[in-house]
C-alpha cells in the first residue's frame, strides 16, 4: 500500500506564505510526477502544479511566479512554496503522485489533502 500525508496547511493573510509538504511511504519503486491539486468550495479540483522525476515543471497560470513545487527524490516528498497568497487561493489542497510498486503495479495515489486559508 502506498499514502501520501501532507502537512503545512493553515490560516494565512495576504501577501503571507506557507509551504505544503507531501510525504510518500509505502512499498514504492519509483515515483514519476508529482503535483499539486486543489479544490476551492463549489467548484472543480484544479491543477496547480506539477514536477516530473528529472524537475520540470508545471504551473497554472494563475500561480506562476508565486508558488514553487519542489521535490527531494531520496526522501520522495514534495513541496509547495507559496508566496503573495491571495484570498482566491483559498481552498483544500491535495497532493498527488504516479508510483510505481515494487511488485510494478503503476498506481496514481492522492493525499488527503490540507485546507489552506487566505484572509483579506
Amino acid at each position: 500500500q502506498v499514502q501520501l500525508v501532507e502537512s503545512g496547511g493553515g490560516l494565512v493573510q495576504a501577501g503571507g506564505s506557507l509551504r505544503l509538504s507531501c510525504a510518500a511511504s509505502g512499498s514504492i519503486f519509483s515515483i514519476n510526477t508529482m503535483g499539486w491539486y486543489r479544490q476551492a468550495p463549489g467548484k472543480q479540483r484544479e491543477l496547480v502544479a506539477t514536477i516530473a522525476r528529472a524537475g520540470t515543471t508545471n504551473y497554472a497560470d494563475s500561480v506562476k511566479g508565486r508558488f514553487t513545487i519542489s521535490r527531494d527524490n531520496a526522501k520522495r516528498t514534495e513541496y509547495l512554496q507559496m508566496n503573495s497568497l491571495k484570498p482566491e487561493d483559498t481552498a483544500v489542497y491535495y497532493c498527488n503522485a504516479a508510483v510505481l510498486t515494487r511488485d510494478l503495479r503503476s498506481l496514481e495515489v492522492w493525499g488527503q489533502g490540507t485546507q489552506v486559508t487566505v484572509s483579506s
